[in-house]
């Protein structure tokens, strides 16, 4: 692809990005209901159910997959937080030793999921912003296949899909 194309499809991806934050500032954590959480978000792509009645909300096709959120519903319907986690005070938390579920608690779904037999692992990558002609970001977690985290890597796509 050549670089005008490249440019021209990062700007583009960026356009639709900026687009989707649009209700997103209208949120306000003890303010905002359930409801419009939803009107503004979508359909969550997991939902956690907690022992007090709370539940946390992820919504990771957000901005085609370069974001993740994580908004957490008080028992009495109210937001508590709206967390974007695809960001390094996030990933700086994954640990040698976690399990499978607790990294998906932490940052949701990831974009893509790889099993390699012959090195006895398996990977999920999240991709996450800033989308650069150059390419865009990944982090890469590495389980054993009992499911726990071996180590992390990061890499970065040749160019924007």
């Amino acid at each position: 692809m050549g670089i005008l194309r490249r440019i021209a499809a990062a700007l583009g991806l960026v356009a639709a990005v900026a687009a989707c934050d649009m209700g997103i500032r209208d949120l306000k954590p003890g303010v905002s209901t359930a409801e419009q959480v939803l009107k503004v978000m979508g359909a969550p792509s997991y939902e956690w159910r907690e022992a007090d009645g709370s539940v946390v909300w992820e919504f990771a096709e957000w901005r085609a997959g370069l974001v993740t959120y994580m908004a957490e519903i008080g028992a009495d319907g109210v937001l508590k937080a709206l967390r974007q986690v695809l960001a390094e005070e996030y990933f700086a938390q994954v640990r040698g030793g976690m399990t499978q579920a607790e990294v998906r608690r932490l940052l949701g779904k990831p974009g893509e999921q790889m099993t390699f037999p012959a090195r006895g692992e398996e990977v999920w990558t999240w991709r996450y912003g800033p989308v650069m002609p150059e390419g865009i970001n990944e982090f890469n977690a590495h389980f054993d296949l009992g499911g726990r985290i071996v180590t992390t890597s990061r890499s970065r796509t040749a160019q924007p899909q």
